[in-house]
């Protein structure tokens, strides 16, 4: 018994000394780990990103080192979440939208002076006709030019060799010259395949006949302009614009990335051909939303209504039935919807054709368009809505109704001086909810009409049926100019519009945030 109570502290102390030299090794692996991916990406010149996880590294060694902040440590992962996921996006989001960033400006200063120095041109004046032999050594060339005849050492194609060394003969090699045939069997050979003259001159491939020398498209000056070496133009740097000019200018491509200040968000307004067509999707997007929140709302709260109804029987049937839609992943819905509407096959303008003798044109009417989005999202969103009334209408006393039956009150009254001012205020927030969720419905937008049909005269891919959030989808990803920084600005500017929009509500609805 002494033996053990005497070896018990020391065990207990081992234990002790070993968890802590996991914690710390573990702390430090990972540590290194995120020290690793930041000089990575600083070697990668990212250099935001680098700060990112640098700052996030730097606050994880304090959180979890530090014994006065032990209490955040519980907390900190999700605040980095937010920061990580949440935070950072919308501040790059910001940032990108005060450049120019967009497809033709997507590389910094340095890599576009390294793309435009790293091009090639083959000279006219120096090529050769040449003609290709094989010898037991390997292929022999001879090149036959104006002034003289060149021929090569043996080179061996298979092992992948790509260069080699050509001089000054009076007589062709011996043998016969490969087919035009057998040169197209070795064309990503010879493709690769530099040719060195006596006095340095690279040659390489210029046709499946002839070989050319190479030189530099561009000659960099120490005032940082470019000299195209087969025009004689010289390109300055525009810092303004992020792209190399002439002096008539001409622009060279691709363009560096630059700060272009508030210009992004002044062509939103100052633009008519895109402030108009900004400003008509905004009113299309904010009655989307309100119509959508509305027409749902009021359609679940009558079917709720109708389910707690005593002289309905099968409930559970009608319920089950009545949730289908919301059940049903809602791409496919969409595509459903988008069949029973098509114009010519669809089974919706079949029947109205047989009844009515009419064929609407769903997709290219801008109003009937708007109105098939509006009954296919009602049609998606009022299971949602319905589940939340049959909850709260149970909630409510049954002994209101029976008060107001004995007043002679019917199903209206009812609805509008006990249903309505009792579910509304418990109700606001999931609406609010809703508003903003409709308000980026991308989804439906984009399976649906993609935007269709197009605003005429507008100069960015524009919509009558665009959300706000699929028109600067399409700004940033489709069609020509990929303008991204523009698609930036616009996307803060949703925003913001979301943001004040919630909030006003909250405020009218009077519950506190």
């Amino acid at each position: 018994m002494i033996t053990e109570t005497l070896s018990s502290p020391g065990i207990e102390s081992r234990h002790s000394m070993t968890r802590v030299l996991l914690k710390w090794g573990a702390l430090a692996a990972l540590v290194g780990a995120a020290l690793y991916l930041i000089l990575a990406l600083y070697a990668q010149r990212e250099f935001v990103f680098a700060m990112l996880f640098l700052v996030l590294t730097a606050s994880a060694v304090a959180v979890f080192v530090s014994k006065k902040l032990y209490a955040h440590r519980y907390i900190f992962p999700a605040i980095a979440g937010m920061g990580l996921f949440v935070i950072f996006p919308l501040m790059y989001t910001v940032g990108i939208g005060f450049t120019n960033y967009s497809a033709s400006n997507l590389l910094s200063f340095e890599h576009v002076q390294e793309n435009l120095l790293s091009r090639t041109y083959q000279s006219e004046a120096v090529r050769y006709d040449y003609q290709l032999y094989k010898t037991e050594e390997g292929y022999v060339f001879w090149l036959e030019g104006e002034h003289q005849n060149l021929t090569s050492t043996p080179v061996d194609l298979e092992s992948g060799e790509r260069s080699a060394p050509v001089l000054p003969v009076s007589g062709k090699p011996q043998g016969e010259p490969l087919s035009i045939r057998e040169i197209i069997q070795l064309r990503g050979e010879l493709s690769d395949l530099t040719l060195i003259t006596e006095d340095g001159r690279e040659l390489s491939q210029a046709s499946l006949r002839s070989f050319a020398a190479i030189h530099p498209q561009f000659t960099l000056h120490d005032n940082g302009s470019l000299t195209n070496n087969q025009t004689g133009v010289t390109y300055f740097p525009d810092q303004e614009t992020g792209f190399y000019r002439d002096g008539d200018g001409n622009a060279l491509s691709p363009g560096w990335t630059v700060n272009i200040g508030w210009d992004n968000y002044l062509k939103v307004v100052s633009d008519p051909s895109i402030r108009g067509p900004f400003f008509e999707i905004f009113v299309w997007t904010l009655s989307f939303a309100v119509a959508t929140v509305v027409f749902t709302l009021a359609l679940g709260l009558l079917l709720a209504n109708l389910l707690q109804w005593d002289q309905i029987r099968g409930k559970g049937f009608y319920r089950t039935m009545l949730i289908l839609p919301y059940a049903v992943p809602a791409f496919i819905s969409i595509l459903v919807f988008k069949g029973l509407f098509n114009q010519n096959f669809g089974e919706i303008n079949l029947v109205l054709e047989g009844l009515f003798g009419i064929r609407p044109d769903w997709f290219s009417d801008p109003a009937l368009a708007r109105t098939m989005i509006l009954i296919v999202n009602t049609w998606l969103g009022y299971p949602y809505m319905m589940l939340l009334c049959m909850g709260l209408l149970q909630a409510i006393p049954r002994d209101l109704y029976e008060a107001s039956a004995m007043d002679g009150a019917g199903p209206v009254n009812n609805l509008f001086n006990i249903t309505l001012p009792l579910i509304i205020k418990p109700l606001m927030p999931l609406l609010i909810a809703s508003f903003a969720f409709n308000f980026n419905n991308f989804v439906l937008i984009a399976l649906l009409t993609g935007g269709a049909p197009d605003i005429i005269g507008a100069s960015t891919p524009a919509g009558t049926t665009d959300l706000l959030v699929s028109y600067t989808y399409r700004i940033a990803f489709q069609d020509s100019g990929q303008n991204f920084g523009l698609a930036a600005a616009i996307a803060t500017a949703i925003f913001l519009v979301v943001g004040a929009l919630s909030l006003i509500n909250l405020k009218l609805s009077k519950i506190k945030v």
